[in-house]
């Protein structure tokens, strides 16, 4: 399997979670992959339940045994542990202002806000009210929201918070 595009793909999400669907998805029952790695079942199910890490030489075993590029799921970990970092620094929208209505399909507080901009851009202008629409004008900047905006297939209005004026 090509890294470049698992990383693309799963970048910021915990290693477990994208193991636990490849095991699902080749019908691997989690215990006995574990035991096959030499590794007990409920550390290895603590590490699917994203409570834990492993070792980079457990890691290297995982893309061997399921055929990955070597480095492909410390990789992910990786990123994942930056993504945990971003969040934590806050590198996010003013989250007092954004309703979590208008993200009823995911846990706002999990957003990857860098990775899905378009994707929140396009939601908030679709569903949002003045105040959080000036909000993520604040947060991505008036171009990179006019770019998304102007571009949309919807009608979408962007009324810019400097001069109040309407951009079609």
């Amino acid at each position: 399997m090509n890294i470049d595009g698992l990383l693309e793909k799963y970048k910021g999400i915990h290693p477990g979670k994208i193991l636990q669907r490849e095991l699902k998805k080749r019908n691997l029952e989690q215990a006995l992959f574990a035991l096959s790695l030499k590794v007990d079942p409920q550390t290895f199910d603590a590490f699917i339940q994203e409570k834990s890490s492993l070792t980079p030489e457990l890691y290297q075993k995982i893309d061997q045994v399921l055929g990955f590029e070597e480095g492909t799921m410390y990789s992910l970990y990786e990123y994942y542990e930056i993504q945990k970092i971003k969040l934590e620094n806050g590198r996010c929208p003013d989250l007092s202002i954004l309703r979590k209505i208008l993200f009823l399909d995911t846990d706002i507080s999990k957003i990857d806000w860098e990775q899905h901009w378009k994707y929140v851009i396009k939601r908030v202008f679709e569903r949002g009210n003045f105040q959080e629409k000036e909000e993520i004008i604040r947060f991505y900047g008036e171009e990179k929201v006019k770019g998304i905006v102007g571009s949309a297939d919807a009608n979408y209005r962007l009324e810019l918070p400097s001069n109040r004026r309407e951009v079609r």
